[in-house]
């Protein structure tokens, strides 16, 4: 599957913001936001202020970045909540955030959504006790997520039951570090999710084109 393949860290300038894509390095003063804290490219420090739609679009582009999407597979999850009842972007966000790479990184099993991603299709997890590796796979309501036995010493995972406790787990799920398991309780509302966009602006985005 086509993915993003450049460099993170511009990501993160271009959207003035830690977008929190290289793990440990974005909370370390080497984190290059840190030494430029303005877009990208010769323009970067003198960039007109941004319109409406500008605002919209650059909106829609900082939650693509956060997921790690492409823009055909965002735009089928605003497709997607748009078909339910309630409220389209907060439907949005709560289908991202159910992705299992998304689960595994919540759950502190990995440093960002890019290594948590890699691991999920290398095979190392499962779902309710079947092998798993479709990063984009939806977890349901009190379904178990699990690192196979065999995986268990790995390096990424020994050093996540080490720093167990250290990342804030949102409380739709549970995560049990001995036995490398995250279950989930429920679905995520939208005061659950940390993620800072504002979503009706990516509604706006997509309604108006």
């Amino acid at each position: 599957m086509a993915r993003y393949t450049g460099p993170d860290c511009k990501l993160c300038r271009r959207e003035k913001m830690k977008l929190f894509l290289k793990g440990a390095k974005c909370d370390s003063p080497k984190c290059p936001i840190e030494i430029r804290p303005y877009p990208p490219g010769e323009h970067g420090r003198n960039r007109p202020k941004e319109g409406d739609y500008l605002t919209r679009i650059r909106e829609k582009q900082k939650a693509r970045r956060i997921y790690g999407l492409l823009e055909q597979q965002f735009h089928r999850y605003y497709t997607e909540a748009a078909r339910k009842h309630g409220r389209t972007g907060e439907t949005m966000l709560q289908l991202l955030e159910r992705r299992l790479d998304n689960v595994v990184y919540r759950a502190g099993f990995a440093k960002s959504r890019d290594m948590a991603r890699q691991l999920v299709r290398h095979g190392h997890f499962t779902v309710n006790g079947k092998k798993v590796d479709i990063p984009s796979y939806r977890v349901g309501e009190d379904d178990i997520v699990e690192v196979m036995p065999k995986y268990r010493e790995l390096t990424p995972f020994v050093v996540a039951r080490a720093e167990a406790g250290e990342r804030m787990v949102p409380g739709w799920l549970e995560v049990i570090p001995d036995q490398m398991r995250i279950l989930v309780h429920s679905l995520p509302v939208r005061a659950q999710i940390d993620t800072q966009v504002q979503e009706q602006l990516i509604v706006e985005y997509y309604s108006k084109k």
